[in-house]
């Protein structure tokens, strides 16, 4: 492509193999609104007259219009998405397209289109992050006071309440948008005017193209704004962690849903059958979502690995931070949305939750606190509950049935109210401390998360 220099043509499978065209078109809209900003600040440098300008103003208009449409043409002899737009301008307005480059490269091009690029699809996840975190409300507010087994180690551990449990996914996905909110901020840094390493001879007004670029700033070190990719990097892995919240939930509502657990029921419209079994209901995406969460840290892991021994600056390696970007952004989005809607459409079993939460086991924790109320030292009480526990297993008696006589064979520490320690109701009433399964506290979180996602 570049006869100035070289006598012989690209060979074709070099051609095919160094092509970016073919997924890098997605920044279009990125290169032409970077391309317009550029000869503004040409023009108020005099390096355009206003005639000019407005030529290449309304060419590339055009040209996005016809990409738009789907009208355009790629070529992959023209590599990426910056030389086929580049080429056409000048096909369709003559010569002065090709004033166009002057004092920029396509290194500080394709960096200001990618932050671009991420700083508009990072403002997409945020929104489908509050839809998510709006449905999960809404769920959590339908049973709010529903209560179900708690669990560690998959093994039955102390109650809480369905919309406790949503809530922490919540709280999850809330962390998750500040991190994308950092992340935005720092890749909000306009690198346009870095050229290929060094900068150019030619002064344009850098603030003014980022300014009209919506960049807060503009790059401080020519070889720093070439070869970072750590927005990339650091985008990948907010992505990363947002899709293992959406892959342990997932975990979650599997088991939920399964025979054994029988906590909720998916919709038939979110669930697949068997091709050989007509009896089965699959929850296809959470499987799925959690099978996508391996891309995108692998997406993001494939970057890292790019860029760990490249010196400064630009190296065609950094080319390959495109496709697992653009997918990671696309798999995201797809997942949450696919997911806000299969939680919307769920619906709870009350029989079968109220059911599993009425093992007298789940209050086992619950005993020990009656114990050191009563002035027994945690580490003894945690024995003598221990003790209760392996009675009640021996005897297949269970533990909220033992007798008062039964527990003062164990320990005088127990008293004549041992019973009223199994009350649920009770049992949640006494868990006031921020952070805890409350009804009145979690009331008082769904009406916060209701305010703030409003």
């Amino acid at each position: 492509m570049w006869t100035g220099r070289f006598s012989e043509a690209t060979a074709d499978r070099v051609l095919r193999y160094s092509e970016s065209v073919s997924y890098d078109w997605q920044l279009y809209r990125h290169d032409i609104a970077g391309s317009i900003a550029h000869a503004r600040a040409q023009m108020h440098a005099g390096l355009l007259t206003a005639e000019e300008f407005n030529a290449i103003e309304k060419g590339l208009a055009s040209i996005r219009d016809d990409i738009d449409a789907g009208r355009f043409s790629w070529s992959t002899r023209l590599e990426d998405v910056h030389m086929n737009i580049e080429n056409e301008l000048t096909r369709r307005i003559g010569p002065t397209g090709a004033k166009l480059h002057t004092a920029r490269s396509r290194n500080d091009q394709v960096a200001t289109d990618t932050r671009l690029y991420c700083r508009e699809q990072v403002d997409a996840v945020r929104a489908a992050l509050r839809e998510m975190q709006r449905v999960l409300v809404e769920k959590a507010e339908q049973y709010a006071e529903l209560r179900i087994p708690g669990y560690t180690h998959l093994q039955r551990a102390q109650p809480v309440t369905v919309a406790h449990h949503l809530l922490a996914y919540v709280e999850m996905l809330a962390r998750d948008d500040s991190r994308l909110v950092d992340c935005r901020r720092r890749l909000n840094v306009c690198p346009l005017g870095s050229g290929a390493i060094a900068g150019s001879t030619i002064n344009l007004d850098r603030a003014a193209i980022a300014a009209e670029l919506g960049f807060d700033a503009v790059s401080e070190n020519s070889m720093d704004a070439i070869a970072d990719r750590d927005y990339v990097m650091e985008v990948l892995f907010c992505l990363s962690l947002i899709g293992l919240h959406l892959s342990r939930l997932s975990e979650d509502l599997v088991l939920w849903s399964s025979a054994e657990f029988g906590f909720c029921v998916l919709s038939d419209a979110h669930t697949t059958g068997s091709s050989l079994m007509p009896q089965k209901k699959n929850p296809d995406v959470c499987e799925l979502t959690r099978g996508k969460t391996g891309r995108l840290c692998g997406n993001l892991m494939s970057v890292m690995v790019a860029v760990k021994g490249l010196p400064l600056t630009y190296n065609r390696d950094l080319q390959e931070d495109k496709e697992p970007l653009f997918d990671s952004f696309r798999t995201i989005l797809m997942a949450l949305g696919v997911n806000a809607e299969m939680i919307a459409a769920m619906r709870m079993n009350p029989e079968r939750c109220s059911a599993a939460v009425a093992d007298p086991l789940l209050l086992a924790t619950d005993l020990a606190d009656y114990l050191v109320r009563r002035g027994v030292p945690f580490r003894q009480a945690h024995e003598l509950v221990g003790k209760a526990v392996a009675l009640s297993v021996q005897t297949g008696v269970p533990l909220n049935k033992l007798t008062t006589d039964q527990y003062s064979s164990i320990s005088s520490e127990f008293g004549d109210d041992v019973a009223s320690v199994f009350d649920l109701d009770r049992a949640f009433s006494l868990r006031t401390n921020p952070g805890s399964p409350n009804i009145a506290r979690t009331s008082a979180r769904l009406a916060f998360w209701k305010q703030e996602l409003a």
